[in-house]
């Protein structure tokens, strides 16, 4: 068996489990592409794959371990096997790069993004502005997954509850996602719109279109994202390499959730659980990922620490 044919095996195996496996697939088909796909696996030296790892950049970033955990699961399913006798990567890993922290936009910079969305291509094009800057909007305004957000269906929009089914998400889990009369007036204004435009109006349609009326594709909203980003002017000040991205307005979704809860003297505690559920996460600690703490969440919570202390709540 070649690589590539022992990668698909691989990939289907995992699959099978019911897996979603979409990152580890993505990192081991560049690596087939990268040894090469007819290449016999027993050929492919410690060398070679250090080489992938590094890529480029030649530097260890948090993308080496992401390709180093595909990799290694993949070589110890051949081992098992009986197509390798060794797994050929290094046996001492790097440093681990600083911790990523996720950029959390201020209410001025959300602003500018939304208004920016309706003028960032100077050229005509069949991906609509308005329909650009709906998508961001939800995406924030409901704390959504991109890929959520660009999987709602018509049928998943109840506009006479206010909520959207959320179905079989990042942990094959669906759930109800309620909003309010800003964000109904915002969607409904958007289905009559695209409703103008005679988009499909069947119940399996497509919130979002893209071209020939398909779903609309993530990583095509994530390079047009990228755009209105950078000509808002929006960018990370911390001498890191990356800079803020979409996913991050999931992030600035659930702090500034927080920051309210903390200003409404709200027990914090009890609704983080509630907020969790809403984000659509198995545990708990899934959510405290998203909580970094801004100057504002840290003023709120000590706020309310000095209010503990003096015995001002019960």
């Amino acid at each position: 068996m070649n690589l590539e044919q022992l990668i698909n095996q691989y990939i289907s195996y995992r699959k099978s489990l019911g897996e979603k496996f979409k990152t580890n697939e993505a990192c081991l088909k560049a690596f087939c592409k990268t040894m090469g796909a007819s290449t016999k696996i027993k050929s492919i030296t410690e060398n070679m794959v250090i080489d992938f790892l590094y890529g480029n950049l030649k530097a260890v970033t948090s993308g080496w371990f992401v390709k180093h955990t595909a990799v290694f699961g993949f070589y110890q399913y051949v081992l098992t096997r009986g197509y390798v006798t060794t797994i050929p990567l290094p046996k001492t890993l790097p440093k681990r790069p600083e911790l990523f922290v996720p950029y959390i936009y201020s209410n001025q910079e959300l602003k500018k993004i939304f208004k920016t969305a309706l003028i960032y291509q100077k050229i005509k094009s069949h991906i609509q502005p308005y329909m650009v800057r709906i998508i961001l909007f939800i995406t924030y305004a409901l704390g959504l997954r991109l890929c959520e957000t660009l999987s709602i269906k018509l049928a998943d929009i109840n506009t006479k509850e206010n909520f959207i089914l959320v179905q079989k998400s990042k942990f094959y889990k669906s759930r109800l996602v309620p909003y309010n009369k800003q964000v109904a007036k915002v969607i409904n204004d958007y289905i009559v719109w695209r409703k103008k435009r005679k988009c499909s109006q069947l119940a399996t349609a497509p919130l979002f279109v893209g071209k020939n009326d398909n779903v609309f594709n993530d990583d095509t909203m994530r390079g047009i994202f990228q755009k209105i980003r950078e000509k808002a002017k929006i960018r990370r000040d911390d001498n890191t390499t990356y800079q803020p991205r979409m996913h991050d307005l999931r992030h600035t979704f659930a702090v500034n959730r927080l920051t309210s809860w903390y200003r409404e003297n709200k027990d914090v505690q009890k609704l983080l659980p509630v907020l969790s559920t809403y984000l659509g996460h198995k545990y708990l600690a899934h959510t405290s990922v998203y909580l970094t703490m801004t100057k504002d969440l840290l003023k709120e919570a000590n706020t309310r620490f000095e209010k503990y202390a003096l015995g001002e709540l019960l």
